[in-house]
């Protein structure tokens, strides 16, 4: 039990701390989305080891490591949680009506088209984006155009197809390729019912896996891109999807610094909406960021609908006057500005390797 109990924290620490290490391999990034799973573990196996463990040199080394990066976890957690408080923001005169906007990864081989259609009718959104859209369920979604009739459209079946409807109309959009040629963003114009306008993104980068992408450089490149598109725009700006990286990656900060949008996430919980079925391994993948101008009501998980994906509704009103969370914005220091700029190039560059790997096969 010494040994097995040893061993067993020695990889925790050592998952622990490969994040730290700046290199995009997956190896490397993929410890970063365990960190909830990581921190139950590690205080299990230090609670174990005080009671079975002989008190000698090892046991001191591996669980003084292992306290220091229980306190590191829920440093970085707590901030995702109700624990942290959030600063309540009052509507003002100026304030739009309420937009609810729903966000969904269906997963491409999810065929049950009824229940989604069902989750669409119970919440009523406004907009709703859906992710890993191929053709059948964008035939299976034609039913809801009646009431969602303004539509922009991604159709591809390599499961990074991409489909946003709307009550609302779209006064302008267009479809970025800001790494991949098969890698949609949507950018989408909107007005509120009451005439403000705002902008609103949907993202489906790749994840790294062994499965997928060796490394990370194209989800980091694209989400980059995205964030330099949006830095300095005077319309306020939503942006949600899944990010394929979780709140707290070192991707994610680089992207609300970069951008200069707000983590809706912080102080209302962690809401982890991968994977629906397995409870133990989810972490929140589906992300929103925020201009400081928008202000979210409501942020939460819905019902499961078939999909390894639970659906995120967000609720938010739009306020031009509000100056109450410009403090949540941070900016980028020089040298991570040219942190940002080498990982865009990386993306691009990965992209421009594998499509002469696949087009120039050895």
């Amino acid at each position: 039990m010494e040994l097995f109990l040893n061993v067993l924290s020695a990889l925790l620490i050592l998952l622990s701390i490969l994040p730290f290490i700046r290199n995009q391999h997956w190896v490397f990034r993929v410890p970063e989305f365990m960190k909830i799973q990581l921190l139950i573990l590690q205080t299990a196996v230090f609670a174990l080891s005080i009671m079975l463990v002989s008190k000698d040199l090892w046991f001191w080394v591996l669980n003084a490591a292992q306290l220091g990066l229980i306190c590191y976890h829920l440093y970085i957690l707590i901030r995702y949680t109700k624990f942290y408080k959030r600063k309540n923001t009052s509507r003002t005169p100026q304030s739009s009506s309420t937009v609810k906007v729903l966000s969904v990864n269906v997963h491409q081989f999810n065929r049950d088209f009824g229940r989604f259609h069902e989750l669409i009718a119970k919440h009523q959104p406004d907009i709703f984006i859906t992710m890993e859209s191929d053709s059948k369920w964008e035939t299976s979604n034609r039913v809801l155009e009646s009431d969602y009739p303004h539509t922009q459209k991604m159709t591809l079946d390599n499961t990074y197809g991409m489909h946003l409807y709307s009550k609302l109309p779209i006064q302008k959009s267009e479809i970025h390729f800001f790494v991949a040629d098969d890698i949609p963003s949507f950018e989408s114009h909107f007005k509120t019912e009451d005439g403000l306008d705002f902008i609103i993104f949907g993202v489906h980068p790749p994840p790294p896996s062994p499965t997928e992408e060796r490394t990370s450089k194209e989800r980091d490149g694209d989400l980059l891109c995205v964030a330099k598109k949006i830095r300095g725009s005077k319309i306020p700006t939503l942006v949600i999807g899944d990010f394929n990286t979780v709140a707290w990656s070192d991707t994610s900060i680089l992207f609300r610094k970069t951008s200069e949008l707000i983590d809706a996430r912080v102080g209302r919980g962690i809401l982890a909406t991968f994977h629906a079925k397995y409870w133990f391994f989810r972490v929140p993948l589906d992300l929103l960021f925020h201009s400081a101008d928008i202000i979210v009501e409501k942020l939460k998980t819905l019902e499961h609908i078939g999909s390894d994906h639970f659906p995120i509704l967000c609720e938010f009103h739009i306020d031009p006057v509000t100056h109450e969370q410009d403090n949540e914005v941070k900016t980028l220091r020089e040298e991570e500005k040219e942190v940002v700029d080498e990982l865009i190039d990386e993306g691009r560059k990965e992209e421009s390797d594998n499509r002469d790997r696949t087009e120039h096969p050895h």
